[in-house]
């Protein structure tokens, strides 16, 4: 059976985060989203974990679900308050909780400074209990949910490996130029340099928003690691903005840990296009300035306004390390799929914004009649998508599948922007083959 993963998400702890990262709404929107495993985030937090220890229970062998009790009733029995009720297939399924959190390591190594960040994924309550009590003695876990820790990356990796083998240590957002192992600003230029010789337990990286795996197939030297692909979610709407799907014959932590590590039963990621992410290309957003890595180097990476360094994005990243052509795919390598969220497509159609009203009756609607987002962005059929919705939203939605976008990539921080619609089938795909 097919399951649908987002691990990295982040709790109403941490900051830029809403107030509805709580466990009852995120059981929810998991729902609605069509997730049945999903990451805690931020155990490390002091109250967050109290929560986490409160609210949950066992589940399947190393997965936990939101206690009935405190689970919000309706009378029809769904489990969602009324303004959801109906929200779908997927509505009376159980959210599976996986025990998550994402650490901040700055430090410095080989004379120079390193900012990444690690999502840590624990076999269960207990491990996280005791990485809290080991970090808790010396570093300050209260400040933030996602806590900033002056510790070198591979002693940390150490630290939870040494406490459960079990536990997985994975560079998050591996590409994103300030905080990640291979970012422009502060990262590394392969695993070993960072983790030394920890790094054959380093199995795992997180692809990010603004990369993709054909981008990441492009090094040679991550054949053996397993790209996963995570929300990174600070609301509960964001949850599954990427998701990983696992064929399981069981479902519970260690057959997922081996699905991680060996990618049998590893279906496959779903995908942000890369351009709508928010650090694609290079640029300055101060200045309005955004260009394609071959632009920045007509500059010298120099922008031209300013006269400063350029941020140089994730795609410039990969270039610099890539020992092979885009659109080359290992043997072992697992699919993927694009998807562009589903509020996103109501949007383009209605040529409304996303927070709008309508955007949002429209949406409800579509979860209501169609089932999950996942369902109605992946599988629904054509003639059902048809029958539940307007023309220019199962058109967005077909035209999203079929990857027949307009892309616009993001920079500096400023999201990118994917159009399904672009006044016709036929719209210009301005695709990343020209860049390479």
């Amino acid at each position: 059976m097919n399951y649908v993963a987002d691990f990295h998400i982040h709790s109403k702890y941490s900051r830029a985060t809403s107030k509805n990262m709580n466990l009852e709404k995120l059981n929810e929107w998991a729902k609605i989203k069509g997730i049945q495993v999903l990451g805690t985030g931020d155990f490390t937090h002091p109250q967050w974990f109290k929560e986490l220890q409160k609210k949950l229970e066992p589940a399947e062998e190393g997965l936990y679900k939101l206690k009935f009790e405190i689970q919000p009733r309706t009378r029809h029995g769904s489990g969602l308050p009324s303004t959801l009720r109906g929200a779908g297939q997927n509505s009376k399924q159980e959210t599976h909780f996986v025990i998550t959190s994402e650490i901040s390591c700055v430090y410095k190594k080989n004379d120079k400074a390193r900012r990444l960040h690690l999502l840590i994924i624990a076999p269960g309550l207990e491990t996280a209990k005791k990485i809290n009590k080991r970090l808790e003695g010396k570093y300050n876990l209260e400040s933030d949910g996602r806590p900033i820790l002056g510790i070198d990356a591979k002693e940390l990796a150490k630290i939870i490996l040494d406490i459960s083998p079990e536990a997985m240590v994975i560079p998050a957002h591996a590409w994103t130029p300030w905080y990640a192992i291979f970012g422009s600003m502060s990262g590394f230029n392969s695993l070993e340099e960072c983790f030394e010789e920890l790094t054959p337990k380093i199995f795992a990286i997180e692809t990010g928003l603004s990369s993709d795996p054909l981008m990441n197939w492009q090094l040679s030297k991550l054949d053996n690691i397993t790209l996963i692909s995570n929300s990174d979610a600070h609301s509960p709407e964001n949850l599954g903005r990427e998701a990983n799907v696992f064929n399981l014959t069981k479902l519970n932590y260690k057959n997922i840990y081996q699905a991680i590590r060996t990618r049998k039963g590893f279906e496959y990621t779903i995908e942000f296009f890369p351009e709508e992410g928010k650090y694609h290309f290079d640029g300055h957003r101060s200045c309005g300035i955004v260009f394609t890595p071959e632009e920045s180097l007509k500059h010298k990476n120099i922008c031209p306004v300013c006269k400063k360094e350029l941020v140089l994005g994730v795609l410039h990243r990969v270039n610099d390390l890539a020992d092979r052509a885009y659109g080359f795919k290992p043997v072992k390598a697992v699919p993927y799929k694009y998807i562009v969220p589903l509020k996103e497509i109501v949007a383009e159609a209605l040529n409304k914004t996303k927070i709008s009203k309508i955007v949002d009756l429209e949406y409800f609607s579509l979860i209501k009649n169609g089932g999950s987002e996942f369902h109605i962005l992946l599988d629904l059929e054509e003639d059902k998508l048809k029958k539940i919705t307007s023309p220019e939203i199962a058109r967005g939605i077909l035209n999203a599948r079929r990857e027949k976008v307009t892309r616009s990539s993001g920079y500096d921080g400023v999201y990118g922007r994917i159009s399904v619609l672009n006044g016709s089938d036929k719209a210009k795909k301005i695709s990343q083959e020209k860049l390479f």
